[in-house]
C-alpha cells in the first residue's frame, strides 16, 4: 500500500495540554506529571486509511513567549495543525488567533482545527462554548472539546485533521 507522509503540529500557549493530547493519541497513555516543552518534540502515527497508509510527522511546540524565539521556521512544511487552548484558563483562548496567524503566513492553505482541552475538569472549566465560538467567529465555523486525560475526542481532533488534509 502507498504511504502518504504529513507534517502537523500542535500548537497553543504552554501548559494547554499540547504534549498530553499527543501522548494520548500516539501512545494511548496520560501522565499527570507535567514536562515543559523544551523547543520542539517529534512523534510519529500511521494511520490505515481506505487504500493506503498516512504517516502523521506530530511536532508538539513549545508554546507562550517562548514560541516568538523560536519563530515559524519549525512550522516549514506542515500541512496543517491542531490550535490548543485550555478551557481552565480564559487567557489561552485569545491566543488561538495568534497561532492560527503564525501557521497561516508559513502555509496559507494549512488545515488547522481547533480544540478547547481539558473537558474533563468541569469544576474548573472557565471557558464556555460561547466564548470559543466568539473567539473562533473569523477562524473556524467549529471547534472540539478534547481530553487528553480521558480520550474524549482526541482521536476524533486527530481524524478530522487527517480527513480534511486528504479533501485537498
Amino acid at each position: 500500500m502507498k504511504i502518504v507522509q504529513k507534517k502537523i503540529c500542535l500548537l497553543g500557549d504552554f501548559s494547554v495540554g499540547k504534549t498530553s493530547l499527543i501522548r494520548r493519541y500516539v501512545e494511548e497513555r496520560f501522565d499527570e506529571s507535567y514536562l515543559s516543552t523544551i523547543g520542539v518534540h517529534m512523534s510519529r502515527k500511521r494511520l490505515e486509511r481506505a487504500d493506503h497508509f498516512l504517516d502523521f510527522f506530530i511536532w508538539d511546540l513549545i508554546g507562550g513567549e517562548d514560541f516568538t524565539k523560536i519563530g515559524q521556521n519549525y512550522l516549514l512544511g506542515a500541512a496543517g495543525a491542531l490550535i490548543v487552548c485550555d478551557l481552565t484558563r480564559p487567557d489561552s483562548v485569545p491566543k488561538l488567533a495568534y497561532y492560527a496567524e503564525q501557521m497561516r503566513a508559513v502555509n496559507e492553505t494549512a488545515v488547522l482545527i481547533f480544540i478547547g482541552n481539558k473537558v474533563d475538569l468541569t469544576i474548573d472549566r472557565a471557558v464556555t462554548d460561547h466564548h470559543l465560538r466568539l473567539a473562533l467567529a473569523t477562524l473556524a465555523d467549529s471547534f472540539l472539546l478534547t481530553s487528553a486525560k480521558t480520550g474524549e475526542n482526541v482521536n476524533e481532533a486527530f481524524t478530522q485533521l487527517a480527513d480534511a488534509l486528504e479533501e485537498d
